[in-house]
């Protein structure tokens, strides 16, 4: 398997707009490997992981980087904040208030297997604002395929 990652400063998102997604491909599933989130500003954010079942309508398309000069380009697709919110799936339960400080952060990982995506362009999994007000993070995701 092929590592890759991508990353941005993210919009604010909301609690039904993804601040960062990835997708699998039609023809390739992803393995997530570890999400990082910080925070851009003195005020506090909570954040969540979910499923996403849909595309809705995704931001802009992030620059998936190898971390393999010999690797294949990446299938799965990362974005941006999303505009229209995708059907959200399961709540995997990942959940972290980012503290009121620029920098301060939260990194999940995913051990041996990774989470799982599974085939196809409208599978994903996006992080959103768990409750209250959305706000700019540096964002970034890892993952396998």
């Amino acid at each position: 398997m092929a590592r890759y990652s991508a990353g941005v400063r993210t919009a604010a998102g909301s609690t039904t707009l993804p601040l960062i997604s990835l997708y699998s491909a039609a023809a390739a599933a992803g393995k997530i490997r570890e999400i990082g989130l910080f925070n851009t500003m003195a005020t506090a954010v909570a954040v969540a992981l979910f499923r996403l079942t849909s595309a809705g309508t995704q931001g802009a398309g992030l620059t998936e980087a190898k971390h393999s000069p010999i690797s294949a380009a990446a299938s799965c697709t990362a974005f941006t904040t999303h505009t229209v919110l995708p059907t959200l799936g399961d709540d995997l339960g990942y959940r972290a208030a980012i503290g009121a400080a620029v920098g301060a952060g939260v990194i999940w990982t995913f051990g041996d297997t990774g989470l799982e995506m599974p085939v196809g362009v409208a599978n994903g999994i996006g992080v959103l604002i768990g409750t209250g007000t959305g706000q700019v993070l540096d964002a970034y995701i890892v993952w396998d395929e």
